[in-house]
């Protein structure tokens, strides 16, 4: 993801600002697969110098995820391992993945634990042009497959305004 000041930065901090489970949390933005020793670092840093310590860990930030394959256990395990020792800390932990990964998601033990936020990233262009009629609809890999049925939601309701987060939100981080 292009961002203007994050080229090169493994780790940011600020206020999650995106409407989940952690919405106004001091959080340590982690970017791509770091030494749990060195989010650990970070984190300690700032809450040396805050009053407000960091109680949530966003990982995958700037679409930093590779989404790999459900079948590559190399990848899944690194990231796994990373955010399972953050959970373990007690502190909340958000992967920021596309919709295509979430059968690996499933395969591994993540989301079995309370404090983890999946956050599912379906990638959408031009939503503002499809309409008052257009439906947004949870479905299956395959015709009864994994899920019980399917799920349609009208976008224009998904839109409500209490759910938006503009780009300008994402600007008032701070880069370590």
């Amino acid at each position: 993801m292009k961002r203007d000041g994050h080229e090169t930065n493994k780790f940011f901090v600020g206020t999650e600002v995106e409407h989940t489970p952690a919405f106004g949390f001091k959080t340590m933005f982690v970017v791509g697969v770091q030494p749990v020793t060195q989010i650990e670092w970070a984190i300690g840093e700032v809450n040396v110098k805050s009053r407000d310590p960091i109680t949530h860990v966003y990982f995958g930030a700037n679409q930093s995820f590779p989404n790999p394959k459900t079948d590559d256990s190399e990848t899944w395990t690194q990231w796994e391992e990373m955010i399972q020792h953050l959970l373990k800390a007690g502190y909340w932990c958000t992967l920021d993945l596309d919709s295509s990964c979430v059968e690996g998601l499933c395969e591994g033990g993540l989301v079995e634990n309370a404090l983890f936020i999946p956050m599912i990233s379906v990638k959408l262009p031009y939503v503002q042009l499809l309409g008052y009629n257009a439906i947004i609809k949870l479905d299956d890999r395959d015709f009864a497959a994994t899920n019980p049925g399917v799920w349609c939601h009208n976008l224009h309701q998904l839109k409500d305004r209490s759910k938006f987060t503009s780009w300008d939100k994402y600007t008032k981080d701070q880069t370590l």
